[in-house]
């Protein structure tokens, strides 16, 4: 895949996770009832006032979108296990007297359980979270800040286009077991790094060289610069890299500092650093 079709594709993930429910979605009847695939044990459940068939062990974000009912996700891919991190997804469930906010892709349907996807604490709360995206990604979409009213961030702006929302380092643990790719800090002043000596091996053969990690990135984030450089173990490359805006030049900064320009999304860009 060329280099101008990847991005294509990092912009077609971003679009997919964060496209808000349209008018015709709303102006569905509140009393359809959607059925999943037959052959498994069903759960009957109440998502904003509409009657839901959910298989048994599906999640909360499951069974809503097999109602086509809107939950914005970021750090969700079906290709994963489901993680939790991005807090996007949450929503407000009601089981019995008891009401409490939960993370969608985590939770488990079951028999009963009332749910509200736009509630006033769940609008609340998605509203700090894209202030914290925001924060860091200048480009999250429009139609999302519109919806939950958000029209410039209250937080320290950080852009590095990395929102830390783990789909790279869990791809390139869980799907390729490369373990290229990990965390350094806490809190604030957490990163995605990428581990050179790893890379040097493993990425530049990594799916053909496009490095499938950032085929699942929602910003179009590639690691770059010196994270820490190991003098004491007389290493002549970084241990690892932090993760920066993804652009050309960063492309041949970190190939450059890998030593490595057989990926074929940098052919066509520098050959050499300047």
């Amino acid at each position: 895949m060329s280099r101008k079709n990847k991005k294509k594709e990092i912009n077609r993930v971003a679009n997919e996770v964060i496209t808000p429910e349209t008018d015709t979605d709303k102006s569905k009847e509140q009393t359809e009832v959607s059925t999943p695939l037959t052959g498994a044990p069903t759960v009957t459940l109440n998502i904003n006032g509409k009657k839901v068939e959910a298989k048994k062990g599906m999640t909360v974000l499951e069974a809503a979108r097999s109602a086509d009912i809107f939950i914005p996700t970021l750090c969700y891919h079906e290709e994963l296990p489901n993680y939790g991190a991005c807090r996007l997804c949450m929503v407000e469930i009601t089981s019995g007297s008891r009401s409490r906010m939960v993370a969608s892709c985590l939770y488990p349907v079951e028999e009963g359980l009332e749910i509200q996807t736009e509630s006033e604490p769940v609008i609340k709360h998605r509203k700090v979270i894209l202030e914290l995206i925001l924060s860091r990604w200048p480009w999250v979409d429009n139609k999302l800040l519109e919806k939950y009213g958000v029209q410039k961030t209250r937080f320290a702006e950080n852009t590095n286009f990395c929102i830390l929302c783990g789909l790279c380092v869990r791809y390139c643990t869980e799907i390729k077991k490369a373990n290229v790719l990990g965390y350094i800090g806490r809190g604030t002043e957490r990163q995605v790094v990428i581990y050179a000596e790893e890379a040097v091996k493993i990425c530049p053969t990594c799916d053909n060289g496009e490095m499938g990690c950032r085929s699942v990135c929602p910003t179009g984030v590639i690691s770059n610069e010196f994270a820490q450089t190991g003098p004491r173990f007389g290493k002549k490359i970084p241990l690892a890299y932090p993760a920066r805006t993804y652009d050309e030049n960063n492309v041949r900064d970190v190939l450059y500092m890998v030593g490595d320009w057989r990926m074929p999304w940098v052919q066509k860009s520098h050959t050499s650093k300047q």
